[in-house]
């Protein structure tokens, strides 16, 4: 965790109207008057941690960090059946930057993210290339459904036949050829028991895989009810889209992104977002570079990793 730069508190908070309802909480730290970079949780659902903000220098960067709808202290919560989430897809996500960036007055800024967070980033940015200065990105993830057929059909249940088993555990035989439906059917059951337990099994098998060597801790914190059920619900809600994308459109479109530089961190054994998909966003992506780690899975403290953010975040402050 040497990789790590000390642990700081934010200087500033608040929550903006985004509208629709929905109160998106914000926060900075590091260098009021530094430069900019906004942080995208992943998930989506998981909500902004206090780790992400020590990649970046304090005494160079002003950091950005946000709740995404329906996510930690964002408002409305996500965790009861009756919530309406017609308005929360990546569209209003990528709605919701441009507010954010407006109401704390930055021109452009760096953005950084990690799995889904790499999605956010990559619609974000085809989206409005001229607000970014650069891209840095861990675990690139895309939405494509052959990326959600590996994680959730066929795919790493091969690797982990073990946690697999866990995991269709609370699906029906009847149900089973299709996960993803399934999952999403009980997270939003009306029974509120049933809700929690498939939301805890959904969200432990993302726990179970997700680093090189299998780490107790992950597993732990992933099957936290409190975590798990709005982690599984958003989730469940996003990719049952998937994401509002067309299959395949971010790395299609990765040309939007040429002069913009570029960074992606993949770990080589990446169970959660295989690294094909880092190789050909980098393949699309002009004067991308991409660091393919033989140490690493999808953890962020998965060995090589925090080194090549930092290096990353350190080159372009």
């Amino acid at each position: 965790m040497e990789e790590l730069y000390p642990a700081i508190e934010p200087f500033r908070t608040g929550q903006l109207d985004v509208g629709d309802g929905h109160l998106v909480h914000w926060e900075t730290s590091g260098n009021p008057d530094g430069k900019p970079v906004v942080v995208l949780h992943g998930g989506p659902g998981s909500g902004l941690t206090p780790l992400s903000r020590r990649h970046f220098d304090p005494s160079a960067y002003l950091i950005v960090q946000f709740d995404q709808r329906g996510s930690g202290r964002s408002t409305p919560s996500i965790t009861e059946p009756e919530v309406d989430l017609s308005a929360n897809t990546t569209w209003h996500l990528v709605a919701d930057l441009e507010l954010l960036r407006e109401h704390l007055g930055i021109d452009r800024w760096q953005v950084f993210g990690g799995s889904w967070g790499a999605t956010l980033a990559l619609a974000y940015a085809e989206t409005h290339p001229g607000r970014v200065s650069e891209i840095v990105l861990r675990g690139v993830f895309t939405a494509r459904k052959s990326e959600l057929d590996w994680i959730y059909r066929d795919g790493a249940s091969r690797v982990y036949p073990d946690a697999w088993g866990d995991y269709l555990a609370p699906i029906p035989e009847a149900e089973r050829d299709d996960p993803l439906a399934a999952y999403h059917r009980l997270a939003y059951h009306p029974d509120r028991g049933v809700r929690e337990a498939a939301a805890i099994a959904w969200s432990a098998w993302e726990g179970a895989i997700v680093s090189l060597v299998p780490q107790p801790s992950y597993l732990q914190n992933y099957s936290r009810p409190g975590f798990a059920l709005s982690f599984a619900r958003i989730a469940l809600h996003y990719f049952s889209h998937g994401a509002w994308l067309d299959d395949g459109q971010l790395i299609r479109d990765a040309a939007k992104l040429t002069g913009i530089p570029g960074v992606l961190v993949q770990g080589r054994y990446d169970v959660v977002c295989p690294p094909i998909t880092a190789w050909e966003l980098h393949q699309a992506w002009p004067g991308s570079e991409l660091q393919l780690l033989n140490t690493a899975g999808h953890a962020v403290n998965d060995l090589g990793v925090l080194a090549g953010l930092r290096a990353a975040t350190d080159r372009f402050r």
